[in-house]
């Protein structure tokens, strides 16, 4: 007797975006690498098929799905070898938008997001600070009320897609800083990135190379009132509705890389021949890449388990930031082991090891580091006293 099983929507996005993605070969990404290219073409694939729209509802021209299926996307471009360049590319539609989609105006949402979700302009995210660290109530941008709106200056650093972005998420305080509430009084702005008045400069980086990360330097930035997200003193509590979903898909990027490595690392232990036999008939070749199997399993699984959760409406906090863990976790370290296995030919660009191993090391820092997760799991879950 046949099974016949109905095709999930999750399953429906898993085939889609995996067969757009490895549509970008290897070769596509290393060239993007090499050059410090924005992948235009890519971008320009998954807005044309509607992927940017994701999660933007249906009202608004997005699909109108859930952080199940971004979770799944996202997996995929990595997964294909598009690595960190491509899956943060195509993540500044998923997670920046989301204070928009449920704090902006109706105006703001009628007017922008269709236009995100088509790909018509493109964003940047203006949060992080080089005095502030992680410490985001220490942020010194600062957003004076003015007749009909506001004037920002103030430095961000760390921005992602600010050479390509029309438009920038921009943190901002509107009020000083009160130590006895530390995180009010900041305000998100949803406005034009003018570069009369922001001087935008390039971060030369070690990874990720085809998405430029950036130094902003603000200088009488106007902003009209109704370019203000939700209410002004409350950006800190919009920014925190978001950590969740990006730590979910955070998590699953790092996975599809270490998968990514993990696929040529096996071919490569059952064709490379050393001393008359297949290297991956030797334990110590594949002791380490089955247990990298297991942990990436493991970590994908608890990613998949607190997306359920976000799309049902449940906490999902400590599950969200586990999954972060582990993931960048076991990313990294499939990653270090292809290395391992490819010995000296995991140097060679023409492996492409190097470059998934050099854009997977970047989430053990950011955007939420191994040392916070587990802040956060002992203060919060333990109920041990707080250590930071």
């Amino acid at each position: 007797m046949t099974i016949v099983t109905e095709e999930t929507t999750v399953d429906v996005v898993r085939k889609a975006t995996r067969d757009l993605a490895r549509s970008f070969d290897l070769e596509y990404w290393r060239q993007k690498d090499k050059k410090a290219e924005y992948p235009r073409e890519f971008v320009k694939a998954f807005a044309d098929g509607g992927w940017l729209g994701l999660i933007i509802p249906e009202e608004y021209g997005g699909l109108g799905l859930g952080m199940t299926e971004a979770a799944v996307m996202l997996y995929e471009i990595s997964a294909s070898g598009a690595a960190n360049s491509g899956a943060s590319a195509i993540h500044f539609s998923i997670f920046p938008p989301a204070p928009i989609i449920n704090f902006g105006s109706e105006e703001m949402k009628k007017q922008w997001l269709p236009k995100i979700a088509s790909g018509e302009i493109l964003m940047c995210f203006g949060v992080t600070e080089p005095t502030a660290g992680v410490d985001t109530s220490r942020i010194r941008t600062m957003a004076k009320k003015v007749d009909g709106g506001w004037v920002v200056n103030g430095q961000k650093v760390w921005i992602s897609n600010a050479q390509n972005a029309d438009k920038i998420l921009l943190l901002a305080r509107t009020s000083p800083r009160d130590d006895a509430n530390p995180l009010d009084g900041m305000t998100i702005f949803f406005t034009d990135l003018n570069r009369d008045h922001v001087t935008i400069r390039e971060i030369e980086k070690c990874g990720r190379s085809a998405l430029d990360s950036n130094e902003l330097f603000i200088d009488d930035l106007p902003v009209r009132d109704d370019e203000v997200v939700g209410e002004v003193g409350k950006g800190f509590q919009y920014l925190i509705d978001g950590l969740n979903p990006e730590r979910i898909v955070v998590a699953m990027e790092q996975i599809g890389i270490g998968r990514a490595a993990m696929d040529i690392a096996v071919q490569y232990a059952k064709d490379r021949v050393v001393f008359d036999r297949p290297i991956g008939k030797n334990q110590a070749v594949a002791h380490p890449l089955a247990d990298s199997w297991i942990r990436l399993e493991a970590a994908e699984r608890m990613a998949m388990h607190a997306a359920t959760l976000f799309d049902t409406q449940q906490r999902c906090g400590k599950e969200a930031a586990a999954a972060k863990f582990l993931g960048a976790e076991a990313g990294f370290e499939a990653c270090n082991r292809a290395m391992s296995t490819l010995g000296g030919y995991a140097y060679s660009k023409e492996y492409h090891v190097e470059r998934l191993w050099r854009e997977c090391r970047l989430q053990l820092n950011a955007p939420f580091s191994q040392e916070m997760v587990l802040n956060f799991v002992s203060h919060n879950v333990l109920k041990m006293p707080r250590s930071y």
